[in-house]
């Protein structure tokens, strides 16, 4: 009888027990850290756009890029960087909850999409847990002064740090973390984390469960010789799309929330509505579909392609590039 993992031709999803560890992690952070590296400059980008009032500073995601490049050059383009790098730490905290619990769910007979699913979810909440910090200080760092060059509302610094352009990185970094330690204590670095959880929780989940369904929708009309890798790669960008429509509004109530302070969910829904009311579905939409669609293909190439380079050496007949 074939093994359903390998749907009697090749191995569609290569498990958990079927890789050497030892080559998975570090090449796995390897990659993580080239693809944010690589697409980094979106996501500052997405979070000037999504924190800004109305069409204030920027008209749309391309002008966004071209005023923040002729303020400040490259570096406009990574503010936070270094401390959201982080995340590659949680990211394996992250891959290894995903992976654990998809092989737990496994031995109880739970198919693709529901471990997918329930994987997604619990490997989100955890690597949330960790990153949420980390993420509320970058965050900071990427609308400092946003609006200096040409903002209606004056340059943003809801922390009312002293910086000019000559402040080097680091510093901006320890200010931001001591005026949020010295205004809110520890709790500070946890703001927005409710709504962390509920734009990231379902989405990594929803991008799980639809990523397989997708790949595996695909697999039934591509011919045979279209390869499998490329297909996993247009199936996480369709994923991406899919829950980035999905979950918008909820990632635009958590930035607001981290960077403007605001005391509830209610309360930046309520202000949200009130600026934008309709077009809060879509603030910011462009921008982070383009972020989700390059960063979901880049990281299921990168996923991927690793997994089949650390697969043991029983299961690589069954391997198809």
């Amino acid at each position: 009888m074939a093994d359903p993992a390998t749907n009697g031709k090749f191995l569609r999803t290569i498990e958990w027990d079927m890789m050497d560890k030892r080559k998975f992690f570090p090449l796995s952070m390897l990659s993580s850290f080239s693809v944010r590296c690589a697409l980094y400059p979106l996501t500052v980008i997405k979070t000037q756009l999504q924190v800004q009032f109305r069409n204030d500073i920027y008209k749309g995601m391309i002008d966004a890029g071209v005023k923040i490049y002729r303020a400040e050059g490259v570096p406009g383009l990574y503010r936070g960087f270094w401390i959201s790098s982080v995340q590659i730490v949680s990211g394996v905290f992250y891959i290894s909850t995903y992976e654990g619990v998809r092989h737990v769910l496994g031995q109880y007979g739970a198919n693709q999409r529901v471990k997918s699913l329930a994987a997604g979810g619990c490997a989100s909440l955890v690597g949330q847990t960790i990153i949420v910090p980390f993420d509320v200080i970058s965050q900071h760092a990427m609308v400092l002064g946003m609006g200096a060059h040409g903002g209606k509302n004056g340059a943003v610094n809801p922390l009312g740090i002293n910086f000019d352009k000559g402040s080097s990185r680091l510093r901006i970094t320890h200010d931001i973390a001591r005026e949020i330690l010295r205004r809110d204590g520890v709790r500070g670095f946890y703001r927005g984390y409710t709504a962390s959880l509920m734009a990231y929780v379902p989405n990594s989940a929803m991008w799980w469960a639809f990523y397989h369904l997708y790949q595996d929708e695909l697999l039934k009309i591509v011919p045979p010789w279209v390869s499998h890798l490329f297909v996993q790669c247009v199936a996480g960008s369709f994923g991406g799309f899919t829950t980035t429509i999905i979950t918008n509004p909820l990632d635009i109530v958590r930035a607001r929330l981290q960077v403007q302070r605001l005391d509830s969910m209610s309360v930046a829904f309520r202000e949200l509505w009130h600026e934008e009311h309709f077009h809060m579905f879509f603030k910011g939409l462009t921008a982070r579909l383009v972020q989700s669609a390059a960063f979901s293909f880049s990281i299921i190439l990168g996923y991927e392609t690793i997994k089949r380079v650390s697969v043991n050496e029983q299961y690589r007949h069954m391997i198809k590039w």
